[in-house]
């Protein structure tokens, strides 16, 4: 595995696409899963892996979405088809790991919700931005986990969000029960969360499955479904006509899913695990203490191991049927 003291670096730029950072790499006979892959960056991962010859599953709410990825395949010579998942039921969740079969060799949690209006719980209790960003995915991974191992040399992939910076986890009141309901809060604690499972599954790393976490940046997806107009002009990503504004760090979906694309298949970052990255780079850790209020980095309070490891003993004890830690 990487030395955790050296910081990785690529020659991909902030906005590569996918097509550079995945070309010239083989796929063909890997096996991959892309959640929430019908749309936005993860359609463009998708794509991506596929037209490098992999073999993806597109796990979503709607198979019926994926229905254009199944006929193309992704322009390459990889099979693409759909089945559903839906994270924030793990009944659902559990359904599709007993669905699989086969070593798998990449894990793309990809799927999310962002600033639901109102709170919500799932059937499990737990507030639905942090059921679906966070607990399905562990749930799916760790159910998986037997199959990811059976591959040799697997990789999950974690999409966070910058988001993560404004929430450290919260093990007092995670789901609002008894502080005021915060749409932001809660999605940055959620971001935060999925940081913190790439970290905590360092312990595959003797099975050799490697886990990072990522930024992809700004851009406009399905992911804004609940973001009024309004907010979306105070955030300076829209205009008064409502037409997007191209700031110099907005992407489009393809240049959002390059970082999710080199750490799903890069040779770049073999070995490398329990990272978080944006931009194509290895994240700077940042504590809040800086003179100047960072404009990227990791936040100190989702690399620690410690709250890694007791996020996951906190995960692990949400009663489902397909659990395996």
């Amino acid at each position: 595995m990487n030395d955790r003291n050296t910081p990785v670096t690529t020659p991909f730029h902030s906005h590569a696409t996918t097509h550079e950072v995945i070309d010239g790499v083989a796929l063909t006979g890997r096996r991959a899963i892309v959640t929430g892959g019908a749309s936005g960056i993860g359609l463009e991962t998708v794509r991506a892996l596929a037209g490098a010859g992999a073999d993806v599953v597109v796990a979503t709410r709607d198979p019926r979405a994926a229905q254009a990825l199944e006929r193309d395949g992704g322009h390459g010579a990889g099979r693409v088809r759909a089945a559903a998942l839906d994270l924030s039921d793990l009944a659902s969740v559990d359904a599709f790991v007993r669905s699989w079969t086969g070593p798998l060799d990449i894990l793309v949690a990809n799927a999310g919700v962002m600033a639901v209006p109102a709170r919500e719980v799932t059937a499990v209790g737990w507030e639905l931005q942090l059921a679906t960003n966070f607990l399905g995915h562990f749930v799916l991974a760790d159910g998986l986990h037997p199959y990811l191992k059976e591959s040799g040399a697997a990789r999950l992939v974690v999409v966070s969000s910058g988001a993560h910076r404004t929430a450290p986890f919260d093990f007092e009141d995670p789901q609002f029960e008894h502080r005021p309901y915060d749409r932001w809060t809660a999605y940055g604690q959620s971001k935060t969360a999925d940081v913190l499972l790439a970290v905590g599954a360092r312990r595959w790393a003797a099975d050799g499955i490697t886990a990072n976490a990522l930024n992809p940046g700004w851009i406009s997806t399905n992911l804004q479904r609940h973001v009024d107009d309004e907010t979306m002009r105070a955030l300076g990503a829209i205009d008064e006509n409502g037409d997007i504004i191209k700031t110099p760090y907005y992407k489009t979906p393809e240049q959002g899913a390059a970082t999710s694309v080199l750490l799903a298949a890069s040779p770049l970052v073999e070995g490398v695990t329990g990272r978080y990255f944006e931009d194509n780079q290895e994240a700077a850790v940042v504590t809040g203490e800086e003179e100047e209020e960072p404009v990227g980095g990791v936040a100190a309070h989702a690399v620690d191991r410690g709250t890694a490891d007791r996020l996951w003993e906190l995960a692990a004890s949400v009663p489902h049927g397909a659990g395996t830690v």
